[in-house]
């Protein structure tokens, strides 16, 4: 019989890899990342016995997970040393494929132990079995069942609570651009929630604040101070859309600076302002996006 040749790998590999980039993109919140991650995966994919592999997507979900579960080992360090507030890197999604994993949901699976992130993302949001869980992380169903439901515990707070129509909470993004760079701060009010909050990720690579701005009034104060900046300098949008399932806009500021922003919306008010600077997150948006 003649051996297996890559291009059998790759037949075999390439209709699952949409999948496994959305698993290893919401375990490590990099595009970059979950792309290297899925790559190693197919290398080992191509020095596999395929034919004696049953189920190839479950194999290759065992082998993404576990690849990504050692690099947030090693990630670890890096994310306590990273300068200013950290966000996920942002994905700008097509209208039909957003989904509940917003970026708050991102940001709370960042407190989770990576078994109990683990846990809960194949079994909530990827359907995947207890059972395979269990081969997967090598724990049994019952400690995989403990650690999700831990999980969902501390996540609770970040699903969608309410269902914002996709139209209307573009129209408050658009009203919060118009209102945020013409320096209306009467009609960036009207749009703000009384606790709502603004995290900035620079990177320590891109200006931004140094930490979560809370409240109305500092929130407030911060974007009359951008504003007179933003009479000098006008931000350009370059897309709309729904950035990691929140309504949003990426924009080119001055300097030729890329950014994103992505707007937390409840009851019609903006509850929380996500924008992202740091220029090593952003590469992957010239290049496409994850879905």
């Amino acid at each position: 019989m003649a051996p297996a040749q890559p291009s059998d790998a790759a037949s075999s590999f390439d209709p699952l890899r949409p999948t496994l980039v959305r698993i290893a993109y919401r375990m490590l919140g990099s595009v970059a990342d979950a792309e290297d991650v899925v790559q190693d995966a197919f290398l080992r994919w191509l020095g596999a016995d395929r034919a004696a592999v049953r189920a190839p997507e479950a194999f290759l979900r065992r082998v993404v997970t576990r690849l990504c579960l050692d690099h947030l080992k090693s990630a670890r360090h890096s994310r306590e040393t990273y300068i200013g507030p950290w966000l996920p890197e942002p994905v700008v999604e097509e209208e039909e494929e957003v989904d509940d994993v917003t970026l708050p949901l991102l940001l709370a699976l960042e407190r989770l132990s990576p078994l109990e992130r683990a846990a809960f993302l194949l079994h909530d949001v990827f359907g995947v079995s207890f059972e395979e869980i269990a081969e997967t992380v090598d724990r049994d169903p019952a400690a995989c069942r403990q650690l999700a439901s831990r999980a969902r515990t501390h996540v609770r707070a970040a699903r969608p609570r309410f269902d914002l129509p996709r139209e209307h909470g573009m129209e408050i993004a658009e009203a919060f651009f118009a209102a945020s760079r013409s320096g209306d701060m009467g009609a960036l009010g009207a749009l703000l929630a009384a606790d709502v909050t603004l995290h900035a990720d620079g990177g320590g690579k891109a200006s931004a604040a140094g930490r979560p701005i809370i409240g109305f009034d500092d929130v407030l104060k911060l974007q009359a101070g951008l504003a007179r900046y933003f009479a000098q300098h006008m931000s350009r949008v370059i897309r709309w859309g729904f950035i990691n399932g929140l309504p949003g806009f990426v924009t080119m500021e001055h300097g030729d600076t890329l950014q994103t922003t992505a707007l937390a919306i409840e009851n019609g008010r903006i509850v929380a302002i996500y924008v992202t600077r740091n220029p090593d997150k952003l590469r992957h948006l010239s290049e496409g996006t994850v879905n």
